[in-house]
């Protein structure tokens, strides 16, 4: 995946409303890629040379976005593949938790996990069965985001729909989540990636709230 210049948050303020759409759908892409496995060599390599400076100073992502480039400016590839596996690998449990279910009702596979197994039946989708996750891994709901932004089905595919899945399955637990890896004395790159999470969220959440 590229990170083409209308999904970079120092240019997104500046954007028309079809890139900010288009923009919207690449960050949540990003967001799932990066929480999903170890970042590949290649994503890292577009992010270092990711540009950083808006055309107007002071947009809100733009500090959080400097961050996530700085830190990944900052380490190379095997400290970053190492401090995931650090945070979210190991056998048993990890040292943080991606799954909703965990920060909604302190255990995996709960009824939040059934939850949006109803939900995503709804929106006519399926969890991939080679997937190893549950579909409460944060990486499978950026994806779906992504999806509901930029899907060709507009029954499915529309702000009604990524408002009402973001305030059901992501808004109710996501900063729980930026909270542990912020904090947690092993986390570098995660913990910029965390910020820049909470800070998209946050916008997501204004712009949903002014839908309501």
């Amino acid at each position: 995946m590229t990170i083409p210049s209308d999904s970079n948050p120092a240019v997104l303020a500046s954007s028309s409303t079809l890139d900010e759409e288009t923009a919207r759908a690449e960050l949540y892409g990003l967001l799932a890629m990066l929480y999903y496995a170890p970042a590949a060599p290649e994503l890292l390599a577009q992010l270092r040379v990711a540009a950083t400076e808006a055309p107007a100073a002071g947009g809100f992502l733009e500090e959080p976005w400097r961050g996530l480039v700085a830190a990944a400016r900052a380490l190379d590839d095997v400290a970053i593949h190492q401090e995931y596996d650090a945070l979210f690998g190991g056998v048993g449990k990890p040292e943080v938790y991606l799954f909703g279910s965990h920060y909604l009702s302190g255990f995996l596979n709960e009824k939040p996990l059934a939850k949006l197994r109803d939900a995503l039946t709804a929106l006519g989708l399926a969890r991939d069965e080679t997937m190893p996750e549950t579909e409460d891994h944060i990486a499978y709901l950026c994806e779906v985001m992504r999806y509901l932004i930029a899907g060709d089905d507009v029954a499915v595919a529309n702000l009604t729909r990524q408002r009402e899945f973001f305030a059901d399955h992501l808004q109710p637990w996501i900063n729980q989540l930026c909270d542990a890896l912020a904090q947690h004395p092993k986390a570098r790159f995660y913990a910029a990636l965390a910020e820049f999470t909470r800070a998209f969220f946050s916008v997501e959440m204004q712009g949903f709230d002014m839908l309501a």
